[in-house]
């Protein structure tokens, strides 16, 4: 890998879901980073993602926009734009928007092969 790598925005990989999308901007999957996994969720209102944990990495989710009630273990976490949650490596989480708008939340994994668990 080139000392930096530009990921042009017609090139980030996006999978859609019937609760709303993952858009992935780094990643060994892209081929631009050999550490991380960086990405966006979008999840659509009144909708979750799936009950899911990653075996092998951390994930930090920072709220850009809408409302989220986050589950993550027993816990229950009221998030608002600019909040941010970290979730430990194995802990089972997903999100509820609880909102009337798209919530919109940058992810962070701290490997580069996010691996993940349905639960």
């Amino acid at each position: 890998m080139p000392n930096a790598y530009v990921l042009p925005a017609g090139e980030a990989k996006v999978v859609e879901y019937d609760w709303g999308s993952l858009r992935w901007f780094a990643g060994r999957g892209l081929g631009n980073s050999q550490e991380m996994t960086v990405g966006e969720c979008r999840i659509l209102p009144g909708r979750e993602n799936p009950a899911h944990s990653h075996p092998n990495c951390e994930e930090v989710l920072h709220l850009v926009a809408g409302h989220l009630r986050h589950i993550a273990g027993e816990e229950v976490y009221s998030l608002q734009p600019g909040d941010t949650i970290t979730i430990a490596r194995g802990v089972r989480h997903y999100a509820q928007n609880v909102g009337d708008d798209v919530a919109v939340m940058s992810i962070a994994f701290s490997s580069a092969d996010r691996q993940i668990q349905p639960e």
